[in-house]
């Protein structure tokens, strides 16, 4: 090691002199040095002052450029040496050098740059403000029969991309038309996974997924899957999910999604279609998840339901009731949820057997398929009186949907569960419903589902109260009690943040209630006449009504 002290002494005399040749020497001395003993060799170049020679070195019409970029990519592979790189002012000349026309001086720049800013954010930060991202993309499309330089661009996209202040960058340079014109002509696998790599975090955002959508990266997509469908090959199996897993992310934009959709005619729409009933999990699983992506406006939504969507799903279900495959099945209600929302589908998708098939995972202990199952059912019933009836009355149904009402650990699964519940009321107006939730244990759940932070919540809850009060009060009347719920009208109704239509509807609820000679003596007990003529001079005008309305009621009752 004596040698490399002699060498970078040398190398300062020779630094400030410039004579190429006597540089070039001593900076392969260095290299050799760094390959016997990397870490070592570091400590004793950070010691030796060089790294601030170097700054001054790498300028563009340098030889030795390549030399010192290579030597700060070899040192920054030692944490402690980075930010003495960064603090030597090395970051700015190598970014200026990427702009040379020498494929090794680029290669070397690429790796120092890489290896300075490895696992920083800020420094990454640093680079993307400094313009770097252009630059890149644009070596990517000139250097592209380059394998070394093609994977440096690679590696510091994939880096890059993480970081959310670089997609707008990504965004306004080609880089969809030259990653997806690499991936064309890349046949290994490993070649293509680092370019996948580069590919997902880049698809999140919706500007870019449109330019891959254009550039044609779906139909290379599309064929992967075809080849690899039927291989047991563990690299074909991975690239398959990564395949169908982009595809799926690629439709979460608006735009690219309804640009592959092309009116339900498209090819991709029809090849995704084709998914669904393979014995690929993987595929079924990214095909449902497509259709659920494509069902995101009410156009798509029709148009499948007309083409007979519905039946490819249930048939999916029906394959993975016993023992099936969560993933898939989570899906699949995913897309049956959305399909539901347009009110012209419901009525198509109730008669074509769609509760049934949801209901045969009543008995799933996952929490994301009892989620989807609850919000898919609660579709379907809006404003279809005769189906929430029915519902309504399948006392295994109410008694799981009471029994998830108290899922403290699945917050999503408990406020489904309560909304059902409450729909199942509203939509059906049905004593027989009532009854059933009341037998079951429901009242106190909606009570609670009253004081929710959610209003829309709260409203449900304080309509359906409503209805049951007007329609079964006598069987309802012991658990109205026990659940305090005219205390908590009372609060709702004194409480200035409440919104307008709780504040109505508490009201409307109170009038109700007072046909109960117990319920009644708790509204008097509690001198609701104050709460309510002061909400006379409400702001809002059917609220100031309201209150006329029970003052009177409340006045004429005492």
């Amino acid at each position: 090691m004596d040698n490399l002290s002699d060498t970078l002494k040398k190398l300062k005399i020779t630094a400030v002199d410039r004579t190429e040749d006597s540089l070039e020497g001593c900076l392969d001395c260095l290299l050799q040095a760094l390959a016997q003993n990397n870490m070592e060799t570091s400590e004793k170049i950070q010691g030796s002052g060089i790294l601030q020679l170097f700054a001054s070195l790498l300028i563009p019409q340098s030889s030795c450029s390549a030399k010192i970029a290579n030597i700060i990519a070899e040192v920054a592979k030692n944490e402690f040496m980075r930010i003495p790189c960064v603090d030597a002012g090395l970051i700015s000349p190598l970014v200026q050098l990427l702009n040379s026309k020498d494929q090794e001086v680029l290669l070397q720049t690429g790796r120092a740059l890489g290896n300075i800013c490895y696992d920083s954010h800020s420094l990454q930060a640093q680079l993307i403000n400094m313009g770097v991202i252009p630059t890149l993309v644009k070596l990517l499309g000139i250097h592209c029969q380059n394998a070394a330089l093609t994977e440096m661009c690679l590696v510091a996209f994939g880096n890059l991309a993480e970081l959310e202040s670089s997609k707008e960058q990504f965004a306004s340079t080609n880089i969809a038309e030259e990653l997806v014109k690499l991936f064309k002509k890349q046949i290994e696998h490993d070649k293509r996974e680092m370019i996948f790599e580069v590919l997902a975090p880049l698809a999140e955002n919706d500007a870019i997924k449109l330019q891959l959508v254009e550039a044609g990266l779906v139909e290379c997509l599309l064929e992967i899957v075809q080849q690899k469908v039927d291989s047991d090959k563990e690299d074909d199996i991975a690239e398959l999910k990564t395949a169908s897993d982009l595809m799926v992310l690629l439709l979460l934009g608006d735009e690219s999604m309804q640009k592959l959709f092309e009116g339900g005619k498209g090819n991709v729409f029809q090849r995704v279609l084709s998914w669904i009933p393979s014995n690929n999990h993987q595929l079924q699983l990214a095909g449902a998840l497509a259709i659920a992506n494509f069902a995101r406006n009410d156009g798509n939504c029709i148009h499948m339901v007309d083409n007979g969507i519905v039946e490819k799903l249930t048939d999916l279900l029906d394959r993975h009731v016993e023992d099936g495959n969560v993933t898939v099945q989570h899906a699949a209600l995913s897309a049956l949820r959305n399909l539901a929302i347009p009110v012209v589908n419901k009525a198509k998708m109730l008669s074509a057997g769609v509760t049934e098939a949801v209901l045969k995972f009543l008995k799933s202990e996952m929490p994301p398929v009892q989620f989807k199952l609850l919000g898919t059912l609660r579709m379907l019933i809006d404003a279809q009186a005769e189906a929430a009836e029915q519902l309504g009355k399948n006392v295994k149904l109410v008694e799981r949907l009471v029994e998830w009402c108290e899922a403290k650990d699945h917050a999503g699964v408990m406020g489904e569960s309560n909304r059902l519940l409450s729909a199942l009321i509203r939509h059906s107006k049905s004593k027989d419903v009532i009854k059933t939730i009341v037998q079951s244990g429901g009242i106190k759940h909606l009570v609670t589902m009253a004081t929710s932070e959610h209003v829309i919540m709260q409203n449900e809850a304080l309509v359906a109260l409503a209805l049951i009060a007007a329609l079964e009060l006598g069987t309802a009347e012991k658990d109205i009690e026990s659940a305090k719920l005219v205390q908590i009208l009372h609060k709702l109704l004194a409480d200035e943040r409440s919104a307008p239509e709780i504040k109505y509807n508490s009201m409307v609820l109170i009038c109700a209630l007072m046909g109960s000679e117990s319920l009644h003596k708790e509204v008097q007990d509690l001198a609701f006449l104050d709460v309510v003529s002061k909400l006379r001079s409400h702001e809002n005008k059917s609220v100031a009504q309201q209150a006329s309305l029970t003052e009177q009621r409340l006045t004429v009752e005492s």
